[in-house]
């Protein structure tokens, strides 16, 4: 009995986990809403099985075990998908400004706002056109309290390296700010500057130097 619970904790373990480590990213030609919670389900189940599976002295212990972590892997992940395809849903209904995308990624969401929309050239004082989204999104938070919130800036190549960093960490400071003044508790806010060193496009061009000054809120359930 003592080695079947110590292999369902390990199980439920791992599917935490690999919530952390694997992203699963959205198909953006699937129409299906609920390909997140489909997708951690039988991910998770798998992980599950496997880990139960370590577990126990003979053969017949260790398959009990892979059975009772996939069916804890599967129902743990399903529901972590499930609760980021509602929330995914409820962001993208409630921001109004077109420039700013919600991504799915499985385990966690990933809502990117261009710097064009959120900052003058070289200023980390935030534009009051995006407040009311920004505020929209501390609303959608509140909603989700069991969630940690990485907000996360970055810049270009342009400049100086270390000015870049500190333009970055200020920038992600001040949209933290404003979710905290929005009713975001602090405790669950960390605000990340990682200057220019994470593009996500060539900074050989100025399209993608564009694209590489963001800011971005990253959405991640807590286990």
């Amino acid at each position: 009995m003592i080695r079947a619970k110590s292999a369902l904790l390990l199980a439920s373990a791992a599917v935490v986990g690999l919530a952390a480590c694997e992203p699963l990213p959205s198909d953006p030609n699937n129409p299906n809403p609920r390909q997140n919670t489909q997708r951690g389900a039988l991910i998770g189940a798998g992980v599950g099985a496997a880990a139960g599976a370590l577990m126990g002295n003979d053969p017949e212990e260790r398959r009990a075990n892979a059975a009772a972590g996939a069916l804890i892997g599967g129902g743990a992940g399903a529901l972590v998908g499930n609760e980021l395809d509602k929330q995914a849903a409820e962001l993208r209904n409630s921001v109004g400004n077109s420039n700013i995308d919600v991504r799915n990624t499985g385990d966690r969401l990933i809502v990117t706002l261009p710097q064009n929309i959120l900052f003058a050239t070289d200023s980390a004082q935030v534009s009051g056109s995006i407040q009311g989204d920004l505020r929209a999104v501390a609303s959608n938070l509140q909603q989700y309290p069991n969630q940690t919130i990485q907000v996360i800036g970055h810049t270009d190549n342009t400049g100086e390296a270390a000015y870049n960093y500190d333009l970055s960490q200020r920038r992600a400071q001040a949209v933290s700010g404003i979710l905290i003044a929005n009713g975001v508790p602090s405790g669950r806010v960390q605000a990340i500057g990682r200057g220019e060193d994470q593009p996500v496009a060539s900074n050989l061009t100025p399209e993608g130097r564009q694209q590489n000054r963001r800011v971005e809120i990253v959405i991640l359930p807590n286990a």
